[in-house]
């Protein structure tokens, strides 16, 4: 629905761009023309953006005995984002929650000082964005301590960060 909202906004804002005028309508025209096209692009900003759901937290998850690094990128980048996309959706007072902190920020820390040193995986989207995700969720770790869910808000985002670097992944990017 977005997309053809968009299509006939942007084709209503150039209809008036190919037809002939005289000099005196052509500064109100320009204006016009202007101001539809800025209003479509600020009112429906991107064809590309999808909704991300945003799950609900749970106490329940399987704790995981995979911490560490292989060594191969797309293999540890992938178990990096897994891990902090359970860490993002424990609700307060899940088991071991803590000793799960601990083990991922000690995996995130490693995961960034180990590949941040080859530039081929360094200007990398999927490195950049998981970085970004990161610093992230060892900030609200450093902050807030281990014990202590993520707000709504930072949910949000990082899931859609997570949701970015799974694209980046499945095209080797």
């Amino acid at each position: 629905m977005k997309t053809q909202l968009f299509i006939i906004a942007a084709v209503a804002s150039t209809a008036g761009a190919f037809s002939v005028s005289n000099d005196s309508c052509a500064r109100r025209q320009f204006l016009q023309t202007a101001s539809t096209a800025a209003a479509s692009t600020l009112l429906f900003p991107t064809i590309a953006s999808a909704e991300i759901v945003v799950p609900e937290q749970s106490k329940e998850y399987e704790f995981p005995s995979d911490f560490g690094l292989t060594y191969s990128y797309e293999t540890d980048a992938a178990k990096v984002r897994a891990h902090m996309v359970t860490a993002t959706g424990l609700a307060k007072g899940s088991d071991r929650m803590e000793d799960f902190g601990k083990n991922l920020k000690k995996e995130m820390i490693e995961f960034v000082s180990y590949y941040r040193r080859f530039p081929q995986v360094a200007g990398k989207p999927s490195f950049s964005t998981l970085y970004t995700s990161i610093n992230v969720l060892a900030g609200h770790y450093t902050s807030y301590g281990y014990k202590y869910p993520l707000p709504e808000k930072r949910r949000k985002r990082l899931y859609q960060e997570y949701a970015e670097i799974d694209k980046s992944l499945k095209r080797s990017r």
